[in-house]
């Protein structure tokens, strides 16, 4: 069993609270705050039963453009919250746990980029883990510890699987919901359709095989270029532009993408029409009507309609990645017409990560009844696989 936060004495005591705020930079700033704001509910709620809160979180990957300080997301959390976020240039230090310790009740800290540390971007068992230096140095001024990165859970760093071997580990209220929602999929009301797009083609045929093998799909809707590899594998003629771009992703998915079909070509839906780049003009064709010299950008209309059908009688909808190239305003609308009618199934559910960043862009947010916070997270719950971070928790 899995403790929460109405579980936690707060009062007064010193939390490690794990938070996924890795958001896209832009200068020296946060070009997005939605991972901030999604974690302001827990924050909040700690400070106000006068908690000290410890803030543990990464920014980019190393050698990365958005690979920085934490100094303008505590600067922004500051401004979100109701209480006072400080910022510590240190993770695991003397001066970190001085800063911990100095903490008034009712107030945070957000100490440094856990990954400025290569433990952190390491893989390890929680019992390695735990004797990390990040984790045997700050382990000793915590009282607890709260995983709220519900998004960063699948890995097994050791701010997220190391400290819930020394101290009482509790799940905050994005993890809480994530797991509610993510974790009874099974339950969910059915037809179960899972909409599986975007350009992480390999990912996308596994979740598919899992959910199919695992009785969790009724029906799988393909599009972007994991549809486009479903449509190579299944003998369409896309054109070399096209098949270029698919076999840039993954050399095996058309491969993997046909024994998909020759096991469950009767739930899976392939694209009836795609749109391309004419000059500068969208244009569609149908299947028939190809190859195209130029790659394809979008679902058409005739296949915005089959899967809109699909979708209005389905008990639950999962959505993972768009239809598209959708950050072109020329290949935004099947993106926005599949996701539009995802929202009339008694059930809506949005797998994170882009189909996210789709849904914020196109001002599609409302309607859904889940929009995860996970990108690969929400992908292996949705299969029915278990997360590192999760596993840590059932202390």
């Amino acid at each position: 069993m899995i403790r929460t936060l109405d579980d936690l004495d707060a009062e007064g005591a010193a939390l490690g609270v794990r938070v996924d705020i890795n958001s896209p930079i832009d200068g020296d700033g946060l070009d997005d705050d939605a991972r901030l704001r999604a974690h302001v509910e827990t924050i909040a709620e700690l400070c106000r039963r006068g908690a000290r809160v410890a803030l543990l979180a990464h920014q980019g990957r190393p050698g990365g453009e958005e690979f920085t300080d934490l100094r303008a997301h505590a600067d922004r959390l500051d401004e979100l919250l109701g209480f006072p976020v400080a910022y510590s240039d240190s993770t695991f230090t003397a001066d970190a746990r001085e800063r911990i310790a100095g903490l008034e009740p009712g107030s945070a800290v957000l100490l440094e980029n856990t990954r400025f540390y290569s433990e952190e971007y390491m893989s390890f068992d929680p019992e390695a883990a735990a004797e990390t230096y990040l984790v045997e140095r700050l382990a000793p001024a915590l009282d607890a510890y709260v995983n709220d990165a519900f998004a960063t859970s699948h890995r097994r760093q050791p701010s997220i699987v190391g400290f819930p071997e020394l101290l009482d580990p509790y799940a905050g209220r994005v993890m809480e919901r994530e797991l509610d929602v993510l974790g009874n999929i099974a339950e969910s009301p059915e037809p179960r359709v899972y909409v599986l797009g975007g350009a992480k083609v390999d990912d996308s045929i596994e979740v598919a095989r899992s959910v199919l093998e695992r009785g969790l799909a009724d029906s799988v809707l393909t599009a972007g270029i994991v549809g486009n590899a479903f449509l190579l594998a299944d003998g369409v003629s896309l054109g070399a532009a096209s098949a270029g771009v698919v076999n840039e992703r993954s050399h095996d998915a058309v491969k993997n993408a046909g024994d998909l079909l020759d096991d469950f070509s009767h739930r899976i839906y392939m694209p009836r029409d795609v749109a391309v780049e004419r000059g500068d003009e969208r244009c569609e064709f149908d299947l028939d009507e190809l190859p195209s010299n130029s790659p394809a950008m979008d679902i058409g209309v005739r296949t915005v309609a089959a899967y809109a059908e699909i979708l209005d009688d389905a008990g639950t909808a999962i959505l993972n990645g768009p239809a598209g190239v959708f950050e072109d305003d020329r290949f935004e609308t099947g993106t926005l017409e599949m996701y539009s009618s995802a929202t009339r199934a008694d059930t809506s559910i949005v797998g994170g990560g882009d189909t996210a960043s789709a849904l914020r862009k196109l001002d599609l947010l409302e309607g859904f009844d889940h929009v995860s916070t996970g990108g690969g997270a929400a992908l292996r719950m949705l299969t029915g696989d278990t997360l590192a971070g999760v596993e840590a928790l059932h202390r």
